[in-house]
């Protein structure tokens, strides 16, 4: 078993607070040119003409792109997703690209891309899920466990309603950009993005390039959480521009394009019934999940992922579908299905703890998991009851009354106290990397891995520091970059589980070299120091590792850019992250405004490898909670599509004001089997069950059930 890490700074801060650190768009190069998109302006429909005319007289417009520029779709690969659309003469949905204008200034490309009104044919469209007649149901297939239906007959007690979450977007502060540069044959490609690789493989695909004439470089992301987990349409766009004119292009998406054409959360609906037996023992769960989705999107309805996990219920029979409408593909959002599923399952509990009689702590306590019903595997390892126990005994649970609304300030406002908890999978990925130590006192780690700002080089350092005697200062980590080794999507909480132990294995192999070198000559100081006295100007290993049930296979599928990855169902065991969220909430007498003064998280990630990120990913995910419960949703105009709000102004997120105080707790303990280090995911679980604490202390407070997010005042009046 590992021993704790310390609570080191993060590898990063110096360089972020200096403003150092670049980004995708940070790349300065002669000779750049600037471009902006030309967004369709119905839902959908074809292309009857586009001129350009107007647009080439504006000064400094240099060329306009459309779609008679771009190769028809490259033929599919067998068990490859097809590389992202260029520009069609299709229109699927509002918002989507018609035209790339090319100018010296960006003033110049958005003039340019302003002049431009092409004529459509427009076709019947469907939205929004109001717009019945032109949605299509597509099932996938259900999830279960023993036998639901007649474990629901015996329940003594049941619970039965709907749950809603709305469709939300992500917005990071970093904007979308490409910028590309060909030169030589060859095209280099500053993307913030969190799969180099995966945009490597899509231009190459459209543009009909090698792999040995394709660099992705992605050093810094400002913010990812999913909407950068993919290939960019845009991405294609700018390369094509590049390669046409042979100067390089550069394309910062506005935030309201983006709206439209990332990935976003889609709208989702829950029906779910719980059954308990005499002795208050949930028994039986039926849950049906429809989720919004495009006529051709790709994203899985994955809402019975977590929700089985959560307490070993022994009979679940879950179902899912798509509901296809026109509209951008959805995708993955921190904590993607997770988070609505246990916004909408731990309110049923809390709603059935309740016909029960029974403390919400109490009734999880009652219901401790230690297999996964569906796969019949054991749980590696899951302390949600300790989470449980841990968190009660910091927010002062045991002062909690059982009745709602029993508990007031003096002026009025009503208090809530609730509880949820929350589960994500543990997956891994294999990983190649390179360790080389310097006798000139400077280090180089270089490994898949992208930093979205979760801290991910604070990972790879707090192992290296620990194992190697180096120089912290002068180490370099080069990841998000496909020229220096073979690059995976970096999502899913899969990103430490990778990397770390990789980055243990590679200080243990660059240890034994160096004995091997020394050949028991006691030389003095660091590795450094030793390299230079032996007069080796450096010491280089590589490893490759792979995660559990892993092999060769799975390398050679990294090497060209595919994705390999392994869990949460192992061939022997199951593996997942836990949360338990405790949160107060204040209800203003005359306004029915919600505040949340405080929150207390304890989290089971397995061993903490950086107590200083990983306190801040929850914190995150807190905030992004308390968001999605009280403030976040993207509205649709059900007549023309697109998003009303697609702007930070109108789209609205937690500001300072909103958040209180937030205790974060770690079990920090070993998962024994995921791997070496025991470290299990927790960006995305940090998020996980926040909502549906929020929702059981507003009904604590007020004893009204909110059932559909966000919560806003006028559900309260």
């Amino acid at each position: 078993m590992t021993a704790p890490f310390p609570n080191r700074p993060r590898a990063d801060a110096r360089e972020k607070v200096m403003g150092a650190a670049r980004y995708g768009a940070d790349h300065q190069v002669a000779g750049l040119l600037y471009a902006m998109q030309v967004p369709a302006t119905i839902a959908k429909g074809r292309i009857a003409a586009l001129s350009i005319d107007a647009a080439m007289q504006v000064p400094g417009v240099v060329r306009v792109l459309t779609s008679s520029d771009f190769l028809p779709p490259p033929p599919a690969t067998p068990g490859a997703p097809p590389p992202p659309a260029t520009l069609t003469t299709d229109i699927a949905y509002r918002g989507q690209p018609v035209a790339l204008v090319v100018a010296e200034t960006l003033e110049a490309a958005i003039e340019g891309a302003e002049a431009i009104r092409p004529i459509y044919t427009v076709a019947p469209a469907f939205t929004s899920l109001i717009d019945q007649p032109g949605m299509v149901r597509e099932a996938v297939k259900p999830v279960t466990a023993g036998d639901a239906m007649r474990a629901m007959a015996r329940a003594v007690t049941r619970h039965k309603a709907d749950y809603v979450s709305p469709p939300q977007h992500h917005n990071p502060i970093e904007m979308l950009s490409t910028t590309a540069i060909w030169e030589n044959g060859q095209l280099t490609i500053y993307e913030s993005t969190q799969s180099s690789s995966n945009t490597k493989g899509a231009v190459m695909r459209n543009m009909r390039l090698t792999p040995e004439q394709v660099t992705v470089k992605s050093p810094q992301i400002g913010g990812g959480f999913g909407q950068r987990g993919g290939a960019q349409r845009q991405t294609a766009l700018v390369a094509r521009a590049a390669m046409l004119l042979g100067r390089p292009v550069k394309l910062v998406l506005p935030r309201g394009q983006i709206f439209h054409n990332a990935t976003f959360r889609p709208k989702n609906l829950h029906r779910i019934e719980i059954g308990a037996d005499a002795s208050g023992k949930m028994i039986a769960v039926r849950y049906d999940a429809d989720q919004q989705q495009s006529r051709e999107g790709q994203f899985p309805p994955d809402y019975h992922e977590s929700v089985p996990m959560l307490y070993g219920i022994e009979n679940y029979h879950g179902t899912a579908a798509n509901l296809r409408i026109d509209t951008q593909a959805p995708g993955y959002m921190r904590s993607p299905t997770p988070h609505p599923s246990c916004f909408a399952f731990e309110s049923a509990v809390d709603e059935l703890a309740l016909k029960l009689g029974v403390d919400p702590v109490a009734f999880r306590l009652r219901h401790r998991a230690t297999t996964d019903p569906i796969h019949g595997h054991k749980l590696s390892s899951c302390y949600l009851s300790e989470c449980l126990t841990e968190g009660a005994r910091r927010f002062g649970w045991e002062r909690r009354s059982l009745q709602p609304g029993s508990m007031t300030l003096p002026d009025g406002t009503q208090v809530g106290w609730g509880v949820a908890s929350g589960a994500y999978p543990g997956s891994a990925h294999p990983n190649i990397v390179t360790l080389r130590v310097n006798a000139d006192g400077t280090t180089r780690f270089a490994a898949a891995g992208h930093e979205m700002g979760q801290g991910i080089r604070s990972t790879i350092e707090q192992v290296l520091v620990r194992d190697l005697a180096i120089d912290p200062l002068k180490l370099e980590i080069a990841i998000g970059d496909t020229s220096v080794a073979p690059q995976h999507t970096t999502a899913g909480s899969w990103g430490t589980a990778s990397v770390v132990p990789a980055a243990a294995e590679a200080a243990a192999k660059l240890n034994t070299a160096m004995a091997e070198l020394l050949a028991g000559r006691q030389v003095a100081g660091n590795l450094h120091r030793q390299l230079a006295t032996v007069r080796r100007p450096s010491l280089q290993v590589e490893v490759e590792h792979v995660a559990v049930d892993q092999g060769p296979k799975d390398l050679a599928t990294l090497r060209k850019g595919g994705t390999a990855l392994v869990g949460p169902d192992y061939s022997t065991f199951t593996t997942y992250s836990y949360i338990a969220h405790f949160v107060e909430v204040h209800v203003e007498p005359g306004t029915r405004r919600v505040r949340v003064p405080r929150v207390v998280s304890i989290a089971d990630c397995g061993r903490v490898i950086s107590p200083r990120t990983a306190e801040s990913q929850v914190r995150g995910g807190v905030i992004w909670g308390i968001g999605a419960a009280l403030r976040e949703a993207t509205e649709v105009d059900p007549r023309y599509g697109g998003w009303l709000n697609n702007d930070l102004a109108d789209y609205v997120v937690p500001v300072n004001a909103d958040i209180g105080s937030i205790d974060v707790g770690f079990i920090d303990r070993p998962d024994p089997l995921i791997n070496a280090l025991g470290a299990k995911g927790l960006g995305e679980v940090a998020m996980t069950g926040c909502a549906g604490a929020i929702a059981n202390a507003i009904h604590h407070a007020t004893g009204k059930r909110l059932r559909e997010m966000p919560f806003r005042i006028e559900d309260l009046l």
